[in-house]
C-alpha cells in the first residue's frame, strides 16, 4: 500500500536510520486494521514465561496453545504479535509473513527473587532474522541496581539488529530501588520513556501513569513548569512528549486485569493524550475468543477515532 502523510512524518523521525529498518518500521505501520493510521495494536504473548502458565492461560485454556494467539492477532487486525522464542518457533513457519512478528530476545521468570531485577537475554538478533521477524523487542528496567548492564547488553542488541534492518521495540518498566506505587508514577514512567528514547528505541512501550510523583525532584519541576496530571490523557501527553517532543512512538500497556468499560476508557484517554497505541496481552487473550476479539477491535476503533 502507499504510505500515508501521516507514517512518511513518522519515519521522518528516524532519520539515521538504513532503509532496511524504515522498511520494517514501515511494515508494522502498515498492517492490519490500524495500517496508515500511524496507531499501532500489539499482541504480546510473553506472560507464560513471565508469570507462569496457569497465572496467565489458566482464565482462556486455549491459549495454552501458541497457534491460538498468533490466529487471534490475525483475526483481530493487529499490528504485529510478540512473544519469546519459543512460542514464535512453533507458528512462525506456518505465518510465512501473515502478520509482522516482534521477536522478546529478553526474559525473565517469578520463580527468583533477585534484589536487583533483570532479564536473562533468551534469544538472538539473528533468531529474528531466522524466523522473519520485523523487530525485536528488549526490557529494561530503569531503578533496577544492574540497570546498567541490561543497558549495555541493549546498546549491542540495537547495533545488530539495524545492521539486519530491524527495529528495537523496548519495554521500559520501572523497578528495584522505587516503590511500588511510584513504579507507575508519571515522572518515572515519563523518564524511562526518556532513558528509552535515549537508548535509540523506534517503539517504546511503558505503563499507563498514574497519576502519582516519586521523586521530590521531579515533584517541584512539575509544580514549578505547571505539567498537569490530574487525567490520565494529561499524564499520557506528557509523556509523549517526554520522549523527543513526541517524535518517538509511544505504545501503552493494558496494565492489570481490569473490566472491559475500565479498560475502554483508559484506551479513550490514551487516545487524547496522543498515545500511538496499545500492547495488550492479558486483558486480551485472557478473555473468551469472542469477547477478546470484540475488544481488540473496538480498541483499534478508538485509535482509528471511529
Amino acid at each position: 500500500m502507499a504510505y500515508t502523510d501521516r507514517v512518511k512524518q513518522i519515519l521522518s523521525w528516524y532519520p539515521s536510520d538504513n532503509p532496511g529498518t524504515l522498511t520494517n518500521l514501515a511494515r508494522l505501520l502498515n498492517t492490519g486494521a490500524l495500517a496508515g493510521t500511524g496507531k499501532l495494536v500489539i499482541l504480546p504473548v510473553d506472560q507464560g514465561f513471565e508469570h507462569g502458565p496457569a497465572r496467565s492461560f489458566g482464565p482462556n485454556v486455549a491459549g495454552y496453545d501458541p497457534d491460538y494467539h498468533a490466529q487471534l492477532a490475525i483475526e483481530t487486525g493487529c499490528s504485529a504479535y510478540a512473544a519469546p522464542l519459543g512460542f514464535l518457533e512453533a507458528v512462525a513457519g506456518k505465518l510465512a509473513g501473515e502478520i509482522p512478528l516482534i521477536l522478546k530476545v529478553n526474559n525473565s521468570d517469578t520463580l527468583a527473587k533477585v534484589p536487583n531485577p533483570i532479564s536473562a537475554v533468551t534469544s538472538s538478533v539473528k533468531d529474528a532474522v531466522r524466523l522473519g521477524c520485523a523487530a525485536v523487542g528488549y526490557t529494561i528496567y530503569p531503578g533496577s541496581g544492574a540497570r546498567n548492564e541490561q543497558y549495555q547488553d541493549l546498546r549491542d542488541i540495537i547495533a545488530e539488529a539495524k545492521s539486519y534492518g530491524l527495529p528495537t521495540v523496548l519495554w521500559a518498566y520501572a523497578r528495584g530501588a522505587i516503590s511500588k506505587e511510584g513504579e507507575t508514577g508519571i515522572d518515572v514512567i515519563a523518564y524511562a520513556a526518556h532513558i528509552s528514547a535515549q537508548l535509540g528505541a523506534h517503539i517504546i512501550k511503558v505503563k499507563p501513569p498514574t497519576d502519582f510523583i516519586e521523586q521530590p525532584e521531579a515533584k517541584k519541576a512539575f509544580e514549578k513548569a505547571g505539567i498537569p496530571t490530574k487525567t490520565l490523557a494529561d499524564r499520557v501527553r506528557e509523556v509523549v512528549r517526554s520522549s523527543f517532543n513526541g517524535k518517538r512512538i509511544v505504545i501503552f500497556s493494558g496494565g492489570e486485569s481490569k473490566s472491559t468499560p475500565e479498560l475502554l476508557e483508559d484506551i479513550k484517554q490514551i487516545h487524547q493524550g496522543g498515545g500511538f497505541g496499545s500492547i495488550m496481552g492479558r486483558n486480551a487473550f485472557q478473555r473468551p475468543h469472542d469477547e477478546s476479539v470484540k475488544l481488540l477491535k473496538d480498541v483499534m476503533g478508538i485509535f482509528s477515532g471511529k
